[in-house]
């Protein structure tokens, strides 16, 4: 499906002055690439957050960046890609045999252990059988992972050097225990357990319980459950103010519910989760056009799904995402069903038929509530409305009377300052 390129686009682009999360440069759309060139289509429109849950925002020029990553080290080890951090687990080991090497080397030349310096018969050196930089560095590496072959040891001629073993052992164990807890934490991350939560390609509009719903489908692929399932939405699109400034990325929140309640579903079968289209949903302009398809200021939004859970196992908490751009909500179709019952009776998820659909037999139609006559809400409860025209205009006349009184109080001599 495809929406006519805004008009704006097609102009050059100011100066832009960003501040906070708006910027006055209204001419780009929030969403859209612009023009694919002669056929007045959009391109392939951005997303701030992949179809897999990845964020596709840059962070630029942000001062002292890299400080503030060495101060949180554990976070930026966990962040890492696994082949940084292999690449890293290596190094680190290597380096410090070989810098403790060298001070083993450095120990031994000024103690006089080394082969130049032609040592007697009775010399006891600081380590036994280390007398070149090779023999030193295979003594760190030795020392450092606790092999002990036996051919090399330490002696109690040199204080220094018994000094030196338990540094290097206390400071090789600190860096042992925070790469391998890295380790164990990345690899126990949630976020694997999240890569087996699908969410359907597209979301449909159909008619659910005599209303316009705006449906998602999610699957949890494991056996093992999810406890406390909570699925959110976010609707990512421009808005104006009142002030008459213009916030890019403005986040609505769009409820989602499964059957009649949105807590805590039991999500051990493909479930689908519904969003009621009614005067209340920051959709309705979209969905008060059908669609709103031929509207590029209507279709440029981006609708993020969120879906927290306690993993079972594990007991944490792990969080799923996915987006949809409005060409990926399908207006008019809705999920064929997945679950079977099998000949040996029991029920049976076909995941050939998750990420289908099917033309609805009637079209979706979104109609705004009309104000029901009699009865009006003032917060507290409901009250009849008042419907008598000589009651109305008695309520108006008293009206104008308080407005005339507000007016002779308002003069300086009555004027009262109070802070209560």
């Amino acid at each position: 499906m495809t929406s006519a390129t805004p008009p704006s686009s097609r102009s050059s682009s100011p100066h832009k002055v960003c501040h906070s999360q708006t910027q006055t440069d209204v001419l780009k759309p929030l969403l859209g690439g612009g023009n694919s060139g002669g056929g007045g289509t959009l391109r392939k429109r951005r997303r701030v957050l992949s179809k897999d849950g990845r964020s596709n925002v840059r962070i630029e020029h942000v001062s002292g960046r890299s400080a503030l990553y060495m101060r949180d080290l554990w976070t930026t080890f966990l962040d890492m890609q696994w082949r940084y951090k292999f690449f890293l687990f290596t190094a680190t080991f290597a380096g410090t045999w070989f810098l403790f090497g060298v001070l083993w080397y450095l120990m031994a030349l000024v103690h006089g252990d080394l082969l130049e310096f032609d040592p007697p018969s009775n010399h006891t050196p600081c380590v036994m059988q280390m007398q070149t930089l090779t023999g030193a560095f295979l003594f760190s590496l030795e020392s450092q992972t606790t092999i002990g072959y036996g051919f090399r040891c330490i002696t109690e001629e040199c204080p220094a050097a018994i000094i030196l073993l338990i540094i290097q052992l206390v400071i090789t164990m600190l860096m042992e225990i925070f790469i391998t807890g890295t380790f164990l934490a990345k690899v126990a991350r949630p976020k694997k357990r999240g890569e087996t939560v699908k969410f359907s390609q597209h979301a449909v509009v159909s008619n659910h319980e005599g209303r316009p719903c705006l449906m998602i489908r999610v699957a949890n692929m494991r056996k093992s459950l999810l406890l406390g399932c909570q699925v959110t939405g976010k609707l990512l699109q421009t808005s104006l103010t009142k002030e008459g400034e213009t916030v890019r990325l403005d986040q609505r929140n769009v409820p989602f519910q499964v059957d009649t309640s949105s807590d805590s579903p039991f999500l051990i079968l493909p479930l689908t989760f519904y969003h009621v289209l009614d005067d209340s949903s920051p959709l309705r302009a979209w969905a008060a056009k059908g669609g709103g398809w031929t509207d590029p200021e209507l279709a440029d939004f981006e609708l993020l799904v969120i879906m927290s859970a306690t993993v079972e196992p594990t007991s944490a908490t792990c969080q799923v995402r996915t987006s949809y751009l409005p060409d990926e909500i399908l207006w008019g179709y809705e999920f064929p069903p997945v679950v079977s019952l099998s000949t040996s009776g029991k029920y049976v998820a076909d995941f050939a038929f998750f990420d289908k659909v099917a033309k609805t037999k009637t079209t979706p139609i979104f109609n705004t509530s009309t104000p029901q006559h009699g009865y009006q809400s003032n917060g507290c409860g409901t009250l009849p409305e008042v419907s008598d025209p000589e009651k109305i205009r008695l309520e108006q006349s008293y009206r104008e009377r308080g407005e005339d009184r507000g007016r002779v109080r308002d003069t300086p001599l009555s004027v009262r300052i109070s802070n209560v």
